[in-house]
């Protein structure tokens, strides 16, 4: 059985709307899901002093580690919806690509990391390749 599309495309908004929902929820799944491994701390050591379960356990009793599961899947989902009505030549490249950007925000705002010139250079330049793509 095959499928065909017949629907017309989203307008622009539409298609804003919906990269703008995977990207913010990737983001927002991505920084939780960092924040909570730094303050779970090195599963290493954990893993040295209490075994394979006691990291496990570890992971699986933070609960920013699963805000950040439920907004990856949310972010999962928010692709699929995407792909259903708009081109994979632009929903993947857009999302990924500024999800690259916005980590890199969200990291020194939340994370307070150390972005250096170079990252945002090349978030500057993530920006106008999506702008030369959507157009």
């Amino acid at each position: 059985m095959t499928y065909h599309f017949t629907g017309a495309q989203p307008g622009l908004w539409s298609a804003v709307a919906m990269i703008a929902a995977v990207v913010l929820a990737s983001t927002a799944g991505e920084v939780l899901t960092a924040a909570a491994m730094k303050s779970i701390g090195d599963l290493d050591e954990i893993r040295a002093h209490s075994g394979l379960g006691g990291a496990v356990r570890a992971v699986l009793t933070c609960p920013l580690f699963f805000l950040g599961v439920f907004f990856l899947a949310l972010a999962f989902f928010a692709l699929l919806l995407a792909l259903n009505h708009l081109d994979l030549s632009l929903v993947a490249p857009a999302s990924a690509s500024l999800t690259l950007v916005t980590n890199a925000i969200a990291g020194k705002i939340f994370l307070k990391e150390n972005v250096d010139r170079r990252r945002w250079a090349a978030a500057v330049l993530v920006c106008v390749g999506v702008y030369l793509l959507a157009h």
